[in-house]
């Protein structure tokens, strides 16, 4: 008889043949992971049980004897004490130039230019934001690996909507370099609309409206039967929860007469300290309650009480920000905001209570929370990440994203010539026809941009490249056709092809902000360098959590039944504990290993005497025909 293979709904044909496929959000202020696991996207904890990264990394100095970095919580405890060399809200940094980076003198590390790209100055040496950018993938890599027990096949990481081409290849160099096949980017508010959309099964038109840490995005996008389609997007780039931090400490040390610079420390502490007071009056009331606002600052006690009302008077014109750009991107996809059938909150940031009164006050309804804001972006690239790694059989989902930024060509004068318009649908292709300027021109050199405005001056360069062989002939008569190429990531390709002759030239846009391919191969054989010295490190923890398992377990089972245990074998277990505890301090995996090996082989007589009392007092008073 034939055997049929089942499996659960959702699941692929073969279960056997799951792929590990999750969904990263590379947040400014955290980062996560999530996989749908059992059907359900569900974000992977740490070993902690903590779902939530800080993107913090500090690196030390290896000359001393460091261990090379520290990342997330133990980097966040460090960044008062050790500023200059812990690095957050590096999203900032992706992509740009020092100059094109918004108060980049407030950061408490230094940031200089590097061939126009800004990098960080550190006691490791020169970091690029790829870098480390890289060591949070590889943290959260590490971590879906270890929760599966089984090698990553790809993530989907999610981008904010208006990152731009550099941004977005900035991202992929990131994940290249941490080991992460990239099975796609996606926009955050798309991820997020996959969420909401799968687990409610909404439809519809929807404000999709994310504040982040350091990024702010606006998305409309219409729901239908399981196609998302992105009808406009907008935000700032440079617009997020620091930013309300910092004018809240701003607007402290004004009130306190406090005008000189802060050194790096006190700037740490200061930034640090306002986070923690703006999280405090989120949980007040408008018209009640104060937080104490405290700091040193020169030696001397920073005081100061904040209201609700005084944070919200001192940040209204950053949420008046926010919402101009709602405003625009509910023009630019031609609808009314009584058309908005819901208003999606995404991003921590969004917890802050004048944010929900004033987006619920414009769009008059109370905004969808009913998502973890912090979590809901990675969960919806789980679900994305499941689909395109095959593991789902949910073949309805059609994602349809739109580019943030308008691309195009420099033609004479200076001008743009506009090709693929912002908001068009990606994956697109789309392709004009041009002609050459003067007679017996052979040679045709193409200038890329990206941007809104009509001089090249003012917009973006993407790339350069030179179409040769052109056949001479009269100005006017040559027909060069120049072709856009955008990918599911939004990256782009552009070719020109002079139709007479054939004869054609092409360029895969490498913005200049990315990473070339000898700065890739150089970094990823940095990691090959320390590649030792890092799985050391993870062995000796993964020991120490092992031994302190074994050891609980064996205290909580003395605990309950010691009874049991005849004098000389409760002193026998006694000896293995101390022996494992005093080893477990140590730095020696193999040997930390080696003794909770031998406390589990010394409590198996111990276990098998716990079974047998556990099935008598299971079946005790208990008839024959009962069991």
């Amino acid at each position: 008889m034939a055997l049929l293979q089942i499996s659960e709904p959702g699941q692929s044909l073969d279960p056997h043949q799951r792929r590990v496929a999750v969904g990263i959000d590379l947040g400014t202020t955290h980062s996560l992971v999530a996989a749908v696991r059992h059907g359900v996207a569900e974000c992977l904890p740490a070993a902690d049980g903590r779902v939530i990264l800080p993107s913090v990394v500090r690196y030390l100095d290896t000359a001393q004897g460091g261990s090379g970095r520290q990342i997330g919580h133990d980097a966040l405890a460090a960044q008062v004490q050790d500023p200059t060399n812990t690095v957050s809200s590096v999203k900032r940094l992706m992509g740009r130039s020092r100059a094109q980076v918004a108060d980049v003198d407030k950061l408490s590390y230094n940031v200089v230019d590097d061939q126009g790209m800004a990098v960080i100055e550190t006691v490791a040496g020169r970091k690029t934001p790829m870098e480390v950018s890289a060591e949070i993938l590889a943290t959260l890599r590490f971590r879906a690996e270890d929760s599966f027990d089984d090698e990553l096949f790809g993530a989907v990481i999610t981008v904010p909507a208006y990152f731009d081409d550099a941004q977005r290849q900035a991202t992929k160099d990131a994940a290249q370099l941490a080991g992460i096949n990239v099975l796609r980017l996606i926009n955050e508010p798309t991820a997020a609309a996959i969420a909401y959309g799968l687990d409610n099964g909404s439809e519809g038109v929807y404000a999709i409206y994310d504040l982040g840490g350091g990024t702010f995005d606006i998305s409309i996008l219409r729901l239908t039967r399981g196609v998302f389609e992105v009808m406009a997007t907008g935000g700032d780039s440079a617009l997020g929860g620091d930013d309300y931090d910092q004018a809240l400490a701003a607007w402290v040390l004004a009130q306190q007469g406090i005008s000189t610079p802060l050194t790096a420390s006190e700037r740490a502490a200061v930034h640090a300290e306002a986070r923690r007071c703006k999280e405090a009056l989120s949980g007040l009331d408008h018209n009640a309650g104060e937080v104490r606002f405290s700091a040193q600052v020169g030696g001397q006690p920073l005081e100061q009480c904040v209201t609700p009302a005084q944070f919200e008077a001192v940040t209204a014109a950053l949420t008046a920000r926010t919402m101009t750009a709602v405003r625009k991107v509910l023009r630019d996809a031609g609808i009314g905001k009584d058309e908005v059938k819901g208003v999606v909150m995404v991003g921590g940031s969004t917890r802050m209570p004048v944010i929900r009164r004033t987006v619920g006050a414009f769009f008059g309804q109370e905004p969808l929370t009913n998502l973890n804001p912090d979590e809901v972006v990675a969960l919806g690239a789980a679900i994305q990440a499941n689909a395109l790694a095959g593991n789902s059989r949910d073949g309805d989902l059609l994602l349809l994203d739109v580019i943030p930024l308008s691309l195009g060509i420099e033609t004479m004068g200076g001008l743009v010539e506009r090709i693929v318009p912002r908001n068009s649908p990606i994956p697109t292709a789309l392709a004009q026809d041009f002609t050459t300027y003067q007679d017996g021109q052979t040679a045709l050199a193409l200038h890329v941009v990206q941007g809104e405005r009509d001089l090249v001056a003012d917009c973006r360069s993407l790339a350069r490249f030179v179409l040769r062989g052109i056949p001479p002939m009269a100005a006017g008569a040559a027909r060069i056709r120049v072709s856009f190429t955008v990918d599911a990531d939004g990256l782009l390709s552009v070719a020109a092809k002079e139709l007479g002759s054939g004869v054609e030239a092409r360029v895969d846009v490498k913005p200049a902000y990315g990473l070339s391919d000898e700065q890739i191969a150089a970094m990823l054989k940095d990691s090959f360098a320390t590649a030792q010295q890092d799985m050391q490190a993870r062995a000796l923890v993964e020991a120490r959590v092992d031994a302190d398992r074994m050891i609980a377990a064996t205290r909580s089972a003395l605990a309950a039944d010691a009874d049991l245990l005849d004098p000389a074998e409760r002193a026998s277990i006694d000896v293995l504990i101390v022996a494992l505890t005093e080893v477990a301090t140590g730095a020696d995996a193999a040997a930390i290993e080696s003794a909770t090996e031998a406390l589990a082989k010394g409590t198996e007589a111990f276990a098998a005497l716990r079974m047998n009392r556990g099935i008598q007092q299971a079946l005790a008073g208990k008839r024959l025909e009962e069991v």
